[in-house]
């Protein structure tokens, strides 16, 4: 059996956030919430230095400014140094040009270990043409699957769609994720508190594919648990929150809903 949550309680990495400003404060009680430590350090004056000392680093580019991919950079050059894990969530990505252009700037730059976005925004990351209005996802023409293995093995690295099924996939090795719930896309935050996850996971993990496969799966769980006991979005995020704290490795590789394509 699996003891990712046991070993994350019991080692409490340190996952490094720069992120956006209208979901931060919900990414670090979900980092809590599972057992990491959150830290949220964007200024470039010490960013390095507190990538240096983490164990994941998330870079979320929903509230996206120059200044701000400059810290990414140099916190993201530290990672590699250190190889630790970089999740990139391509927030937005599809939208605009400028989100368009700083988003292939990162992944030009340096070395980004896991991608994630939904369909749309990994669809517009690899080529495909998609648009994602707002930071909401479209549909798009492409087989998800065979578009999620394509980019992975393009960029060497796991791509992570995010969607009413999930897909993870690192070229190898592909899953359809189905745990989740409906509510989980009623509040706003859970795409950006899901990276947070995937990095805990990925940080004492070094096979990514399946920490993001177990994180989404886990993540799902918690998110079906909380359902059952909530009448809307302000008593789902409570919730949310709780299950997750109380999830036991046990209840959740039980319930998990997903299968290797």
């Amino acid at each position: 059996m699996k003891e990712v949550l046991k070993t994350i309680r019991g080692t409490k990495p340190l996952v490094h956030h720069i992120t956006n400003w209208v979901t931060i404060y919900d990414c670090a009680n979900m980092t809590r919430a599972l057992g990491a430590l959150p830290v949220m350090a964007h200024a470039p004056e010490e960013c390095a230095d507190m990538t240096g000392i983490s164990s994941a680093l998330v870079l979320n580019i929903g509230t996206l400014t120059t200044e701000l991919i400059d810290s990414m950079l140099i916190s993201a050059k530290a990672a590699n140094e250190k190889k630790i894990p970089i999740v990139l969530d391509a927030v937005g990505v599809g939208a605009t040009k400028f989100r368009d252009e700083m988003a292939a700037k990162i992944l030009d730059s340096v070395s980004i270990d896991i991608i994630k976005g939904n369909y749309s925004e990994i669809a517009k990351l690899a080529g495909e043409s998609a648009q994602t209005k707002g930071v909401e996802a479209t549909s798009i023409d492409a087989d998800p699957i065979k578009l999620a293995k394509e980019f992975a093995l393009a960029r060497s690295c796991t791509v992570v769609m995010t969607g009413v099924e999930d897909v993870v996939s690192d070229g190898e090795k592909t899953f359809v994720v189905n745990n989740g719930h409906e509510q989980m896309g009623l509040l706003v935050g859970t795409g950006c508190m899901a990276a947070s996850v995937i990095a805990s996971f990925a940080s004492v993990s070094s096979n990514y594919a399946e920490a993001a496969k177990d994180a989404l799966c886990y993540y799902g769980v918690a998110g079906e648990l909380a359902a059952k006991k909530s009448n809307g979005p302000g008593s789902f995020k409570q919730n949310f929150y709780d299950e997750m704290f109380n999830l036991s490795d046990e209840l959740a590789m039980y319930r998990m809903d997903f299968k290797e394509c």
